[in-house]
Parts: structure tokens; sequence; C-alpha cells
């Protein structure tokens, strides 16, 4: 991420989104030393080095996914640094939070610098590591977050994985709270969750799936709406599944609590159906549930109530999803349809178009204590995307080492042309 080239680059005609939700016509955009040098009139004015024509793309800033899984440090099977973040350069995607769920765990300093040290050599895009709130994330002791934090961690979390029990819950965020860390929880009580893989519902039964009841969420939900009350600690909720979750969470922001939330984009998008085929890259955790969940999880983007979009992206090796259903590991490879998937939302009429980008860039940089906009002075991380343009998910077009995207051999929509990390392409359309 450091070596920055002094090369200017002059972006025109599109329209720009800028962060704050509304859409403008783009005369010019400059770029100089990283950096957006001018907007407007000042920028159409100006010499550049190299332009690009923009006409018929969206320019928004840069996406931030607050989970996105790395595979790094791992066995390298699953994917890498270069190779995950080079995927989220094509989603669109300039910053990602990198999962504490690696191998080695994220649970200390050592750690911490390695994913960094990674990204800063190989990486395409921002790293924010994520550090594991217990140690080996294993929901019993507690993880050094001095440390973490120093070393660079932007959140601590539990991954995929429950905490142990409501004391030691508690003791986390207590102690979370002392350093100023937001804490990042998917919650899953896991004695409810026990062995089920699917969503506890009409295709279970009919299937003979084993399946994970919604109060698996909704109690851990409020236990830790509660904790996070009582201890005053910033808690993101990551990874909703059921509109449930959505009403406590818009209860809880009525009393006041801190609390923030995400929700993966296959949630917004498929339902307990995709499982149907006995299709093994719909094996998600949390499960996709009814078609009146995902309704209400749409709603709760549209209001504002959930604040980000993520992508959730978990990279596997083919043999990990090959056996059958319940042996296969969880997760889809998601990072490079994120877009794409909202976008058919926007066309069916759910979402409103500026709605989706403020949740892939506002939003979440607001979870983060940051800000996404194009404004002068601002770091030249920015997206441009032809929405009108399609593109393929297959094994040739996708760059992640994990092949099992949600939508495979079929057009979608939003073909991401060019995307710019402090000033650098990160991602140029082959095409």
């Amino acid at each position: 991420m450091s070596h920055q080239h002094n090369d200017s680059l002059k972006i025109t005609g599109g329209t720009l989104f800028d962060g704050s939700g509304t859409e403008t016509d783009n005369p010019g955009l400059l770029v100089r030393n990283g950096r957006i040098e001018a907007l407007g009139s000042a920028a159409v004015s100006a010499s550049a080095a190299q332009e690009f024509d923009a006409s018929g793309c969206v320019i928004a800033p840069g996406f931030i996914d607050l989970c996105c899984n790395l595979r790094e440090p791992g066995n390298g099977q699953k994917g890498n640094i270069a190779s995950e973040t080079r995927a989220a350069a094509h989603g669109g995607f300039t910053t990602v939070c990198a999962s504490p769920e690696t191998s080695p765990v994220n649970d200390s300093s050592a750690v911490t610098h390695l994913i960094r040290e990674g990204a800063d050599s190989r990486g395409s895009v921002r790293v924010l590591p994520v550090g594991a709130i217990t140690r080996g994330l294993d929901g019993e002791m507690l993880s050094d977050m001095a440390g973490l934090k120093n070393a660079g961690c932007v959140a601590v979390g539990n991954g995929s994985r429950g905490v142990r029990n409501a004391r030691i819950l508690r003791r986390c965020m207590a102690y979370a709270q002392t350093f100023g860390l937001t804490v990042m929880f998917s919650p899953e009580n896991q004695a409810l969750a026990a062995d089920g893989y699917s969503h506890d519902g009409q295709v279970a039964t009919r299937l003979g799936l084993l399946g994970i009841p919604e109060v698996a969420e909704t109690a851990a939900v409020m236990e830790m709406l509660l904790l996070a009350e009582e201890t005053g600690v910033k808690l993101h909720l990551s990874q909703l599944s059921s509109g449930r979750s959505v009403q406590m969470l818009a209860d809880a922001r009525k009393r006041g609590i801190q609390v923030t939330a995400d929700v993966a984009m296959h949630q917004l998008s498929f339902t307990e159906e995709a499982l149907a085929g006995f299709d093994s890259r719909f094996h998600v955790r949390p499960p996709l549930r009814s078609e009146a969940d995902r309704q209400a999880l749409v709603a709760g983007v549209r209001d504002g109530v959930i604040d980000a979009i993520v992508s959730q992206h978990q990279p596997h090796d083919s043999a990990a999803k090959q056996a059958p259903l319940p042996a296969t590991e969880p997760g889809l490879s998601s990072i490079e349809s994120v877009l794409s998937l909202g976008l058919e939302l926007v066309a069916r009429g759910e979402l409103e178009r500026a709605r989706l980008l403020s949740a892939l860039t506002a939003g979440p940089a607001s979870v983060l204590g940051r800000n996404a906009r194009l404004a002068e002075g601002e770091a030249a991380d920015l997206c441009v995307f032809a929405p009108e343009q399609s593109w393929q998910p297959s094994v040739q077009t996708l760059v992640s080492a994990g092949r099992h995207a949600p939508v495979l051999d079929r057009e979608l929509p939003g073909r991401v042309r060019l995307t710019l990390v402090a000033g650098r392409t990160a991602w140029a359309d082959p095409a």
C-alpha cells in the first residue's frame, strides 16, 4: 500500500455518488498523488497524465467490507492475502476488515503484524485486521486486547464462533470498553444451534436437514444488547439473519443503546430454498432463512436500521464443498458478486441504488469511525462500475481462490471497470 505513483488521472463523465446519499452528474474528478485533488469544473480544466471516460458508469467511494476472510495466515489452500484482496478489488472494494479466523487465530500482536505486513507487501486493497476477543477464539480466556489494539486491530470479535457463556461475554465487553474497542459479534447461542446447518423451517423439514432455530440468533442478540447496555461498550452485531433480530435492533436503538449491525448480501438475495437442491454452496452460517426474514432484512437496510452490507467472503478449496451437505464447510466465495446481487435488488425495486451504495460505503465507514466520501483532499479510494454492463462469474472470471460463488454461469449486472486504492489501480477491467 505504500508505493505511491505521482501519476495523475482525470475521470470524466458518468454519475458521481458522493457517499452521503446523493447522485450527481460528474463533469470531472482529478486524482493526483493518491488523493482527490479537484472535483467539478476545476478538474475539467486541469491537465492529467491519464484520462478515464466514465460515461454510463457510476463513480462511488470504494466499498468497505466489515467481514472478509483472507485465509492468511493459513495453509494457502483456500487462498491468501494476494488472491483475496485482488478479488476484493474486482468487487469494487478498497478496504476489507480481515476476520480473526485465521490459522493461527489473530489473537496476538504477532499475528496482527503478520497480516499487516502481508497486506503491505502483497495486498491490492487496504486491510484492517479484526482481533480475536478470546484466545484461540475458544470463547474462554480473554485475548490481549491492548496488544491487539496497539498492533493495529480496528475492532475485536468472535468470528463465527460462540462465546462459552454470558459471564465471559460480559467480561469481554467490559474489557473491550476500557480500551475503547468496538466488539463485532456474530450472535449465535451455541446450545440452541447445536449440530444444525440449515434454517429450521419448511425446507429442512421437507429434506430432513438438521435445523438451526431462529431463537439461536435472537436469544444471543437479546443477551448481547442487554450486556452492551450495561457495560457501555460499542456493540456491532455481525451478519444478522432473521427479521426478529432487526426488530430487536430497532428497539434497542430507540432505547439509546450504542449498537450497529450488518447483514451479508447473500441473506438479502437468497432464502432456505437455495438448499432445496442440496447445493452445498449455500451451506452458510448463519443459515439462509425464510422469505419473510429476507424481506425484513432488506427493509432493515432500506430504513437504515442495518448500517452495512458485508460480503462475509469465505473462500474454500473445492474439497471443502464437495462432501454431502452436512459434512461441507460453511461459507460462500462472495466478495466479487456483492455489488451485482445488490443491483439485482435495485432492479427488482426492493432497494434504492443510493441506499445500496450507502450500505457499502458510508454505513460501514461509520461503524469503523471513518468516513467514505468523494471530496477534495480525501484519499482516492474509489470504484467505477457500469450498472448496465454485465459479467458472468465462472472459473475463468473469478479472481478468488474460492470458486463457489453464489451465482455461477449466468449474467450479472454491474461490471466493475476501475478500482483505485490511494490513487493506485487495484483493478482495471481487462475488457
